[in-house]
């Protein structure tokens, strides 16, 4: 038996009942992707526990500076050894701090993104949000690296 044409096809005639069926959802796909969003909606109360839960830490290349920051890479320890005090510059040593969180905060970041990963469905892993939003960079990226990326867009 032959099926009438779907609307917006040419019009060819009638199909016949393969011809329909590729024109149609595959519902496996389709109950798949529900399950998966089920499954990390149902999750979302844990993955935040455990991404709260994430700290970071880094040491200075010659170990004088130790920086621990929390989840948002929040600096939540600093130490720093007396020697590293009688630097003459002080400007050296403020580069060398600003550089030990920001490795503490990359630390973090990993670890809260591998967390955020295992939750979130493959798909949207793999690009597919909405206009190619890339959902993983857009929440992990340093906001260094964002300031850069949107001083080189407005020159």
């Amino acid at each position: 038996m032959a099926l009438p044409a779907l609307a917006g096809e040419r019009d060819s005639g009638a199909m016949d009942r393969s011809d329909w069926d590729a024109g149609r959802p595959n519902w496996n796909i389709v109950t798949e992707m529900l399950g998966e969003l089920r499954k990390a909606t149902a999750a979302v109360p844990e993955t935040q526990r455990r991404m709260m839960e994430v700290t970071g830490e880094a040491w200075s290349d010659d170990r004088m500076i130790k920086a621990v920051v929390g989840p948002r890479g929040h600096l939540l320890e600093l130490d720093i050894d007396p020697r590293a005090l009688r630097k003459p510059s002080a400007k050296a040593l403020s580069a060398e701090i600003v550089a030990t969180v920001r490795l503490a905060v990359e630390d973090a970041t990993q670890r809260a993104k591998a967390i955020f990963e295992e939750a979130l469905p493959t798909d949207i892993r793999q690009g597919g949000m909405p206009g190619g939003l890339d959902f993983t960079r857009m929440a992990f990226s340093h906001d260094a690296d964002v300031r850069t990326k949107s001083d080189d867009d407005q020159t």
